[in-house]
């Protein structure tokens, strides 16, 4: 796609600074599932297709209180997912660019490849927070380790619990229907964003992978994108630029950014 690849470089090079919009399909190219609707999530969890568990449902605190053992089968088999996944050159590519971040992935990946004040809108699996809660704090996942039973994705042995008043802990993720979500630790990446945003001069915003099921990534690359116009929405399927000044790359992450970097270079 060499000619919507030189218009985007171009944006790029003519900005004074780079932000990426990443959802989903930012990580697939690492080998994470997109959980993009319930056959491609069952697809990633086949177990889930047996037991007819659909990813809206699993992804709901409501289990965390009814049946624990069955949310953290689910949470635990991803926390040790993303640890072992290692993020693909196209994080690099950012990199380079000095770009900052805001994303609605719970994985992590950003942090992993180098990158620092990531804005997680949704929250973090490497991060735990009282089921209640029964306060407002946020502490770290690491050294947790959820053992799994694979045929029935039900976590075995001890489950998490909150370091201030011992009841069950779970990630602090901003799940379907939740109103339990502990939001400081996110909104103060948000903050800290927007204060660079408004100093930041004229930005060029790269949007990865963010469909339009869960619309949260792609208002953001819109709204941050609308004074300068310099929208690249890179995506394999839905791609289209409906309003103001940019690109569509019909594209995945990692062919898409190799290409930029090949362009910048």
């Amino acid at each position: 796609m060499p000619d919507v690849l030189d218009a985007a470089a171009e944006l790029i090079a003519s900005a004074d600074a780079v932000l990426v919009c990443a959802g989903a399909g930012m990580g697939v190219d690492s080998g994470l599932p997109d959980f993009r609707g319930d056959h491609g999530f069952w697809a990633a969890y086949p177990p889930y297709q047996r037991l007819g568990l659909r990813f809206v449902e699993l992804a709901d605190p409501v289990h965390f209180a009814n049946d624990p053992e069955l949310a953290w089968g689910f949470y635990g088999h991803r926390l040790a997912m993303y640890r072992a996944t290692e993020p693909h050159e196209g994080f690099a590519v950012l990199r380079e660019l000095g770009a900052r971040v805001f994303t609605s992935n719970v994985d992590g990946q950003f942090q992993k490849a180098g990158f620092t004040g990531v804005a997680e809108v949704h929250g973090s699996i490497h991060h735990l927070q009282c089921l209640g809660p029964c306060s407002s704090r946020v502490w770290s996942a690491d050294g947790l380790d959820i053992e799994v039973d694979p045929e029935t994705m039900r976590a075995v042995g001890p489950l998490p619990a909150c370091e201030d008043c011992g009841s069950l802990a779970r990630p602090n993720i901003l799940m379907f229907g939740d109103f339990g979500w502990v939001p400081d630790r996110s909104q103060a990446e948000l903050t800290a964003l927007t204060e660079w945003r408004r100093s930041a001069g004229r930005v060029a915003v790269l949007e990865i992978g963010a469909g339009t099921a869960v619309s949260t990534v792609r208002r953001m690359a819109e709204l941050a994108s609308a004074a300068s116009g310099a929208l690249i929405r890179i995506n394999p399927r839905e791609p289209d630029v409906r309003h103001g000044r940019g690109v569509g790359v019909p594209m995945g992450a990692l062919a898409a950014l190799t290409g930029l970097r090949k362009r910048l270079t």
